[in-house]
């Protein structure tokens, strides 16, 4: 038989997380919602700001205020953020078509982008954290190689791939 819990004792929830102490003082020295809420609230504030100054410099229109990507300026091939710019435009304008035409996988991350800020925002209005950052490692490795092909494919010179390049 389990020992019964005393107060001051830790305990966990059923994915390993420490839920805190067992008594009233710890509960109470919680971050109040306004420190949960701040680091969300700074991030939508500034994607607000991204988006309207690429509404506003509207980057489809050639010699614009966005500059052309400088791989494609100096090398005269596309990286694979060429095009996020056009794509984040598209986006904004609800023409998903436009915007895979001009950046597939900005497409896809910027997705994730939305998936992964909710699931944050969500853990921290509920106090604690979305998931285990250990289960997360291999994300930046993934990441990487998704990009190292893309950037790859999209320059191969011969179709279907040609179509590829913004």
């Amino acid at each position: 038989m389990p020992r019964p819990l005393l107060l001051g004792d830790r305990i966990a929830d059923t994915r390993g997380y420490s839920c805190g102490a067992l008594d009233p003082v710890s509960a109470a020295s919680a971050p109040p919602m306004r420190h949960r809420v701040a680091a969300p609230a700074a991030v939508a504030a500034t994607a607000v700001v991204a988006c309207g100054f690429v509404v506003w410099a509207d980057p489809t229109t050639p010699g614009g205020v966005i500059p052309v990507c400088p791989t494609k300026a100096l090398l005269g091939i596309d990286c694979p953020l060429c095009g996020t710019s056009r794509m984040l435009y598209a986006l904004l304008h609800l023409d998903v078509a436009e915007a895979l035409r001009y950046n597939a996988i900005g497409v896809a991350a910027t997705m994730l982008l939305v998936a992964v800020y909710v699931s944050w925002t969500r853990g921290r209005l509920r106090g604690r954290p979305s998931s285990n950052p250990r289960r997360l490692r291999w994300a930046s490795v993934a990441t990487l190689a998704v990009f190292c092909v893309w950037f790859v494919i999209r320059n191969l010179p011969f179709e279907p791939f040609t179509g590829l390049r913004v």
